[in-house]
């Protein structure tokens, strides 16, 4: 069986999206069995930040249509598979956020939410800063480059005129 680049492209849209809600029902599987006998959070953690990820995947998915053809994209089962697994991934995380909040007490899974935004925040500013630092630099090399060509032009071009008045001088005295 042959397939088509959009059929390839589809198959891999389609794997992508089962990827993303495989992995939130295995996270929630994980977490069911251990929250019972979990002494703290720690022992979950590994399971909420796969279930993260596969929520995230299914999110991405979703809103990433790039290489996949338009009949793809708004066939009716493309868009019921799309909406099934966001709301299946957000009915994990609430399901999750019960249990969470059950087993460790009120508030917890909102304390576990506010500390990822935290540091998913100080992520994209430590990755802004590093682009704009990359930025400065590589302006700063430019500018040093730029000066190092004029430099060498202006060398170049004294070079270029001595030898062009020693040339002028020595066919002017008869020596060449």
């Amino acid at each position: 069986m042959q397939t088509t680049d959009a059929g390839a492209a589809n198959l891999m849209v389609v794997a992508e999206a089962l990827a993303g809600i495989a992995l939130v029902k295995a996270a929630v599987d994980g977490i069911k069995s251990t929250i019972g006998t979990a002494k703290d959070i720690s022992t979950i953690a590994s399971d909420i930040d796969a279930l993260f990820q596969g929520s995230d995947e299914v999110q991405k998915k979703a809103s990433k249509k790039s290489g996949v053809r338009l009949g793809d994209q708004f066939g009716v089962d493309t868009v019921a598979k799309e909406i099934v697994n966001q709301r299946l991934a957000a009915e994990a995380l609430r399901e999750v956020a019960a249990m969470c909040d059950l087993r460790f007490g009120h508030g917890t899974w909102a304390s576990i939410l506010a500390e990822r935004q935290k540091r998913i925040q100080i992520q994209r500013e430590a990755q802004a800063k590093a682009i704009k630092e990359a930025k400065i630099k590589h302006d700063e090399m430019m500018e040093g480059l730029k000066a190092a060509l004029i430099v060498s032009g202006v060398v170049a071009m004294a070079i270029g005129l001595f030898v062009f008045f020693m040339v002028s001088v020595a066919g002017a005295i008869g020596i060449a």
